[in-house]
């Protein structure tokens, strides 16, 4: 990423004096304004801009601008200049004093892959807000450290009594539920969601969040995975509002438990009632329920529209998923050979290896 080594190359080693004028607060607007575009190469300028800002004769205020630089570094998960914005905020008291920019800096480490830093850095905040503990725990649960994730959720909801858990904790909560597969604790959270934020009439001010398309996925799939299918398709059925990822949850948790026909039928409903166009995670969904239910035939067609009629080009998961649904026929009965006649186009250089799983 050259444009970023060229942005980064002489970031301030010092804590610039920043001051408060209209100009600079200009110059934070855009710089905000880059750093929240979520594109990397508007988050090269963000890095750029701050760059400028603090080598010139009027800096704006640090603790205004280093958030969005770091909300920038984050996005392009740029670990070494992170780090270099980590050490300019600890020369200038910031880090881990200043509560909006530690928490930058736990979101950082966390998008870099090094939940063990994030965690790290959250420890030493004097003075944690919801945003501090959210950030830890994502940072635990988007790297694979579901239960690790639950225990600092658990802390939370011992230690820090003040703080009530908004929509962001319960959704960090349900996915490293459904990735620890904790329905116990995945059933609490839904529970929580519906007493303290708004839903099923409880005590929550504000806006029904067990509204929100994002928070219903997640119970979408943490039921899903978790084995409770009639509890996915409760809350699936009941959603005012649907995106593809609730299509896709919802097929593949009734996929997975042997609920072939019902998963059928509704990527039916999705692509021809609802005018749904279906992605490839989609087809990962239809062709493992043509699997387990042995629909050859079926399977075969879905791997060709998905192609013909989508433009998806199949990935090594849609090969896998047909050479299964094959190896259904000739364990039935069928020839082998005819199962290697009928490996779909463009796992023909795999034939070898197919073959054998035939």
């Amino acid at each position: 990423m050259p444009l970023l080594a060229a942005s980064t190359s002489s970031l301030p080693t010092a804590p610039p004096r920043g001051t408060d004028t209209s100009a600079s607060r200009t110059s934070v607007n855009l710089l905000r304004s880059l750093a929240r575009s979520r594109r990397a190469d508007l988050s090269h300028r963000a890095l750029l801009l701050f760059r400028s800002l603090h080598s010139g004769p009027d800096p704006p205020p640090l603790r205004y601008s280093l958030p969005a630089a770091l909300s920038a570094a984050s996005f392009l998960a740029a670990l070494h200049e992170g780090r270099q914005l980590h050490a300019l905020a600890a020369k200038a008291g910031l880090a881990p004093a200043q509560t909006v920019v530690a928490n930058s800096l736990i979101h950082l480490y966390s998008s870099c892959g090094l939940p063990a830093d994030a965690v790290a850095l959250f420890r030493r905040v004097p003075d944690k807000s919801i945003v501090s503990w959210n950030a830890a725990v994502d940072a635990l649960a988007g790297n694979g450290d579901h239960l690790g994730a639950l225990d600092l959720f658990r802390e939370m909801q011992r230690d820090a009594v003040a703080l009530s858990p908004d929509a962001y904790t319960i959704q960090s909560v349900l996915g490293a539920c459904a990735g620890a597969g904790t329905l116990s604790l995945g059933l609490y959270a839904h529970a929580l969601l519906l007493r303290e934020l708004g839903g099923g009439g409880g005590g929550g001010a504000g806006e029904d969040v067990s509204r929100d398309v994002l928070i219903n996925n997640s119970l979408v799939d943490l039921y899903g995975k978790c084995g409770a299918v009639e509890l996915a398709r409760q809350v699936f059925d009941r959603m005012p509002q649907r995106d593809l990822s609730s299509w896709n949850a919802m097929i593949l948790a009734l996929a997975n438990h042997g609920r072939v026909r019902e998963s059928l039928d509704l990527f039916d409903r999705m692509t021809q009632i609802e005018n749904i166009t279906p992605n490839a995670i989609t087809f990962v969904s239809v062709l493992s329920a043509c699997n387990h239910g042995g629909l050859v035939d079926e399977g075969r067609r879905h791997f060709a529209a998905m192609t013909s009629e989508y433009g998806i080009r199949p990935r090594i998961e849609h090969y896998g998923c047909m050479v299964d649904i094959l190896a259904c026929r000739v364990h039935r009965g069928g020839a082998r050979r005819r199962g290697r006649d009928e490996l779909p186009p463009g796992l023909h250089h795999m034939e070898e290896p197919a073959g054998r799983l035939l």
